[in-house]
Protein backbone atom coordinates (compact mmCIF):
# COMPACT_ATOMS: atom_id res chain seq x y z
CA UNK A 1 0.00 0.00 0.00
CA UNK A 2 2.79 2.42 0.86
CA UNK A 3 4.42 2.21 -2.57
CA UNK A 4 1.09 2.69 -4.35
CA UNK A 5 0.17 5.66 -2.16
CA UNK A 6 3.55 7.31 -2.67
CA UNK A 7 3.12 6.87 -6.41
CA UNK A 8 -0.27 8.59 -6.23
CA UNK A 9 1.23 11.43 -4.17
CA UNK A 10 4.03 11.89 -6.68
CA UNK A 11 1.55 11.90 -9.56
CA UNK A 12 -0.53 14.65 -7.91
CA UNK A 13 2.29 16.81 -6.51
CA UNK A 14 4.04 18.26 -9.53
CA UNK A 15 2.59 21.74 -9.20
CA UNK A 16 1.75 21.86 -5.49
CA UNK A 17 5.10 20.55 -4.25
CA UNK A 18 7.75 20.13 -6.95
CA UNK A 19 7.09 23.51 -8.59
CA UNK A 20 6.25 25.28 -5.34
CA UNK A 21 8.77 28.10 -4.74
CA UNK A 22 8.13 27.91 -1.00
CA UNK A 23 9.48 24.35 -0.85
CA UNK A 24 13.18 23.78 -1.61
CA UNK A 25 13.76 20.91 -4.04
CA UNK A 26 15.77 19.14 -1.35
CA UNK A 27 12.59 18.90 0.75
CA UNK A 28 10.18 17.69 -1.94
CA UNK A 29 10.44 14.02 -1.00
CA UNK A 30 10.18 14.77 2.72
CA UNK A 31 6.98 16.77 2.19
CA UNK A 32 5.53 13.87 0.19
CA UNK A 33 6.50 11.44 2.94
CA UNK A 34 4.78 13.68 5.48
CA UNK A 35 1.59 13.50 3.42
CA UNK A 36 1.99 9.74 3.18
CA UNK A 37 2.30 9.45 6.95
CA UNK A 38 -0.77 11.60 7.50
CA UNK A 39 -2.87 9.49 5.13
CA UNK A 40 -1.83 6.08 6.43
CA UNK A 41 -1.86 7.23 10.05
CA UNK A 42 -5.32 8.78 9.68
CA UNK A 43 -6.83 5.68 8.07
CA UNK A 44 -5.21 3.39 10.62
CA UNK A 45 -6.45 5.49 13.52
CA UNK A 46 -10.02 5.38 12.19
CA UNK A 47 -9.97 1.62 11.56
CA UNK A 48 -8.44 0.71 14.90
CA UNK A 49 -10.85 3.02 16.73
CA UNK A 50 -13.73 0.95 15.36
CA UNK A 51 -14.79 3.05 12.37
CA UNK A 52 -14.31 0.20 9.91
CA UNK A 53 -17.64 1.03 8.29
CA UNK A 54 -16.51 4.60 7.62
CA UNK A 55 -13.18 3.52 6.15
CA UNK A 56 -14.82 0.95 3.89
CA UNK A 57 -17.47 3.47 2.88
CA UNK A 58 -14.73 5.90 1.90
CA UNK A 59 -12.67 3.30 0.01
CA UNK A 60 -15.74 2.05 -1.85
CA UNK A 61 -16.56 5.62 -2.94
CA UNK A 62 -19.94 5.56 -1.18
CA UNK A 63 -19.21 8.23 1.45
CA UNK A 64 -17.89 10.97 -0.81
CA UNK A 65 -21.14 12.42 -2.10
CA UNK A 66 -20.48 15.86 -0.67
CA UNK A 67 -16.98 15.96 -2.10
CA UNK A 68 -13.88 14.16 -0.87
CA UNK A 69 -12.65 17.01 1.33
CA UNK A 70 -16.01 17.07 3.14
CA UNK A 71 -15.74 13.42 4.13
CA UNK A 72 -14.95 13.45 7.89
CA UNK A 73 -12.09 10.96 7.56
CA UNK A 74 -10.47 12.92 4.73
CA UNK A 75 -11.05 16.20 6.58
CA UNK A 76 -9.27 14.75 9.63
CA UNK A 77 -6.36 13.56 7.47
CA UNK A 78 -6.15 17.00 5.85
CA UNK A 79 -6.04 18.76 9.22
CA UNK A 80 -3.26 16.50 10.46
CA UNK A 81 -1.31 16.94 7.23
CA UNK A 82 -1.59 20.74 7.37
CA UNK A 83 -0.41 20.77 10.97
CA UNK A 84 2.54 18.48 10.23
CA UNK A 85 3.65 20.49 7.19
CA UNK A 86 3.49 23.83 8.98
CA UNK A 87 5.50 22.47 11.90
CA UNK A 88 8.14 20.63 9.87
CA UNK A 89 8.69 22.99 6.95
CA UNK A 90 7.71 26.42 8.22
CA UNK A 91 4.94 27.05 5.69
CA UNK A 92 2.08 29.29 6.71
CA UNK A 93 -1.20 27.64 7.55
CA UNK A 94 -2.71 29.03 4.35
CA UNK A 95 0.12 27.76 2.17
CA UNK A 96 0.05 24.32 3.75
CA UNK A 97 -3.72 24.22 3.43
CA UNK A 98 -3.54 25.07 -0.25
CA UNK A 99 -0.92 22.38 -0.82
CA UNK A 100 -2.98 19.71 0.93
CA UNK A 101 -6.20 20.78 -0.82
CA UNK A 102 -4.40 20.50 -4.15
CA UNK A 103 -2.85 17.08 -3.60
CA UNK A 104 -5.09 15.10 -1.23
CA UNK A 105 -8.29 14.76 -3.34
CA UNK A 106 -6.35 13.26 -6.25
CA UNK A 107 -4.49 10.87 -3.98
CA UNK A 108 -7.59 9.66 -2.12
CA UNK A 109 -9.54 9.50 -5.37
CA UNK A 110 -6.81 7.36 -6.92
CA UNK A 111 -6.76 5.11 -3.86
CA UNK A 112 -10.53 4.65 -4.10
CA UNK A 113 -10.24 3.80 -7.81
CA UNK A 114 -7.61 1.13 -7.12
CA UNK A 115 -9.21 -0.45 -4.06
CA UNK A 116 -12.82 -0.50 -5.30
CA UNK A 117 -11.91 -1.91 -8.74
CA UNK A 118 -11.80 -5.73 -8.65
CA UNK A 119 -9.87 -5.65 -11.91
CA UNK A 120 -6.96 -3.74 -10.33
CA UNK A 121 -4.73 -6.20 -8.50
CA UNK A 122 -2.39 -3.60 -6.99
CA UNK A 123 -4.64 -2.94 -3.97
CA UNK A 124 -7.85 -4.40 -2.57
CA UNK A 125 -9.98 -4.16 0.56
CA UNK A 126 -8.27 -7.17 2.16
CA UNK A 127 -4.75 -5.80 1.83
CA UNK A 128 -5.69 -2.30 3.00
CA UNK A 129 -8.07 -3.20 5.84
CA UNK A 130 -5.92 -6.12 6.94
CA UNK A 131 -2.92 -3.84 7.25
CA UNK A 132 -4.81 -1.08 9.03
CA UNK A 133 -6.47 -3.41 11.53
CA UNK A 134 -3.31 -5.43 12.04
CA UNK A 135 -1.47 -2.39 13.32
CA UNK A 136 1.38 -2.77 10.85
CA UNK A 137 2.58 -0.45 8.15
CA UNK A 138 -0.43 -1.27 5.93
CA UNK A 139 1.85 -2.38 3.13
CA UNK A 140 0.63 -4.66 0.35
CA UNK A 141 1.48 -7.86 2.26
CA UNK A 142 -0.27 -6.92 5.49
CA UNK A 143 -3.64 -8.56 4.88
CA UNK A 144 -2.89 -11.26 7.43
CA UNK A 145 -5.37 -9.94 9.99
CA UNK A 146 -8.17 -10.47 7.49
CA UNK A 147 -6.83 -13.62 5.88
CA UNK A 148 -6.08 -15.46 9.11
CA UNK A 149 -9.58 -14.78 10.39
CA UNK A 150 -11.17 -16.22 7.26
CA UNK A 151 -12.93 -12.91 6.69
CA UNK A 152 -13.07 -11.51 3.18
CA UNK A 153 -13.32 -7.72 3.21
CA UNK A 154 -13.48 -7.76 -0.59
CA UNK A 155 -16.95 -9.32 -0.58
CA UNK A 156 -18.33 -6.37 1.39
CA UNK A 157 -16.19 -3.72 -0.29
CA UNK A 158 -16.96 -4.64 -3.88
CA UNK A 159 -20.66 -5.06 -3.06
CA UNK A 160 -20.68 -1.59 -1.51
CA UNK A 161 -18.85 -0.12 -4.50
CA UNK A 162 -21.37 -1.65 -6.91
CA UNK A 163 -24.38 -0.68 -4.80
CA UNK A 164 -25.30 -4.36 -4.54
CA UNK A 165 -25.01 -5.09 -0.83
CA UNK A 166 -28.13 -7.25 -0.48
CA UNK A 167 -29.07 -10.39 1.46
CA UNK A 168 -27.22 -12.74 -0.89
CA UNK A 169 -24.04 -10.69 -0.37
CA UNK A 170 -24.46 -10.88 3.40
CA UNK A 171 -25.00 -14.67 3.18
CA UNK A 172 -21.78 -15.01 1.19
CA UNK A 173 -19.99 -12.86 3.74
CA UNK A 174 -21.30 -15.09 6.51
CA UNK A 175 -19.93 -18.11 4.69
CA UNK A 176 -16.45 -16.62 4.55
CA UNK A 177 -16.69 -15.66 8.21
CA UNK A 178 -17.49 -19.13 9.45
CA UNK A 179 -15.36 -21.28 7.21
CA UNK A 180 -17.24 -21.23 3.91
CA UNK A 181 -20.84 -22.23 3.52
CA UNK A 182 -21.58 -23.22 7.11
CA UNK A 183 -24.61 -21.26 8.26
CA UNK A 184 -24.42 -22.54 11.83
CA UNK A 185 -23.11 -20.08 14.39
CA UNK A 186 -19.41 -20.56 14.98
CA UNK A 187 -18.23 -21.03 18.56
CA UNK A 188 -17.37 -17.74 20.22
CA UNK A 189 -13.73 -18.77 20.61
CA UNK A 190 -13.43 -19.33 16.86
CA UNK A 191 -14.81 -15.87 16.05
CA UNK A 192 -11.75 -14.18 17.48
CA UNK A 193 -8.39 -14.87 15.88
CA UNK A 194 -5.15 -12.97 15.63
CA UNK A 195 -6.61 -10.22 17.83
CA UNK A 196 -9.44 -9.48 15.36
CA UNK A 197 -12.89 -9.61 16.99
CA UNK A 198 -15.12 -10.77 14.14
CA UNK A 199 -18.37 -10.35 16.08
CA UNK A 200 -17.43 -6.80 16.95
CA UNK A 201 -16.34 -6.15 13.38
CA UNK A 202 -19.71 -7.30 12.03
CA UNK A 203 -21.38 -4.97 14.50
CA UNK A 204 -19.27 -2.06 13.23
CA UNK A 205 -20.01 -2.86 9.59
CA UNK A 206 -23.74 -3.34 9.93
CA UNK A 207 -24.46 -0.88 12.70
CA UNK A 208 -25.47 -3.43 15.36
Amino acid sequence: MLDQLMGLIQDNSQQAIVQNPEIPNSQNTEVMQTLLGSITGGLQQQAQAGNVQGVMGLLSGKETGGGLMNNPIVASIAGNAISAITQKFGLSNGAAGGLVASVLPGVIGGLISKVSNPGDNSLDFNSVLGGLLGGGSADNTSGTAAASSGFDFNQIGYAMADGKLDMSDIMNIGGSFFGGGNNNAAPQAEQKKEGLDLGGLLGCLFGK
